[in-house]
């Protein structure tokens, strides 16, 4: 109830996007090496279990409306980059097979560089 009335009023409470941020000391490191410890964030339990609703409606959303395609392996239950890469190696191996060019584009910084109000322009076209 409290999760679907924040969602309503599209709101997000401040104090649960606040996170302590703990030192944890990489293993067999040297504990005087400000570089070896790691930085773990703990948030609340109501902000993570508020997200895993969040993620699970939105998934369900895009796989109603067929806005996630089937080459989409990131953040899609039981699949992963292990999938995507098989997927991709045998798109490889049947191209070699039947002689056919075949290419790569690699887009790791495209939405560093998109432009972000068509990005929420098309978004709420989509329903979102």
């Amino acid at each position: 109830m409290l999760f679907n009335l924040l969602m309503e009023n599209c709101h997000f409470p401040k104090n649960w996007k606040t996170a302590v941020v703990v030192p944890i000391l990489k293993p067999n490191s040297d504990d005087t090496q400000p570089q070896n410890y790691r930085p773990i964030s703990l948030l609340s339990s109501l902000s993570k279990a508020y997200e895993f609703v969040l993620l699970n409606r939105l998934n369900q959303h895009c796989i109603a409306r067929n806005i996630i395609t089937p080459e989409q392996h990131g953040f899609v239950t039981q699949c992963s980059t292990v999938t995507q890469l098989l997927r991709f190696t045998e798109l490889i191996h049947h191209g070699f097979q039947n002689n056919q060019a075949t290419g790569m584009l690699f887009v790791d910084k495209a939405f560093d560089k998109i432009w972000h109000d068509g990005l929420l322009s098309k978004m709420m076209q989509l329903g979102f």
